[in-house]
């Protein structure tokens, strides 16, 4: 595998727990699959912080950040059955992918942790040379 890009972010939980007050935040931010995940969710700060970081760091791992029609809204992230937390990888994440990496075959590697004060992810993207 060749690693594609890194990224890692660490976020002042206070921050978004400020930030959660406002309904246009979580709106402008999350996507539907977040959000609803959400209300089953007693420790939302931790929840929605975790996830901020995890997007921040997906969009550092892509070299592009927000820009060239990349939202917040358009990263998901999911967990699995486990809890495993993953990236969602829809058909405009794709076509970013395929854009700047000239592939879709990737495999995303995504890492939350979180304390009291601070949460914090870490993203690696490596193509998959797997037929």
């Amino acid at each position: 595998m060749k690693t594609l890009g890194i990224g890692v972010d660490i976020i002042d939980n206070l921050r978004i727990k400020k930030s959660l007050k406002n309904k246009n935040f979580i709106d402008r931010v999350f996507s539907t699959i977040e959000i609803n995940k959400s209300k089953k969710i007693n420790n939302k700060n931790a929840f929605f912080s975790k996830r901020f970081a995890a997007k921040e760091a997906f969009s550092k791992a892509l070299g592009t950040g927000f820009s060239k029609g990349l939202n917040f809204q358009d990263i998901s992230i999911i967990n699995d059955k486990h809890g495993k937390p993953s990236i969602k990888i829809n058909n405009k994440l794709k076509n970013i992918i395929k854009r700047k990496f000239k592939t879709i075959k990737i495999d995303v590697f995504l890492s939350l942790s979180d304390e009291k004060n601070h949460s914090i992810a870490f993203v690696i993207l490596n193509k998959n040379e797997k037929n």
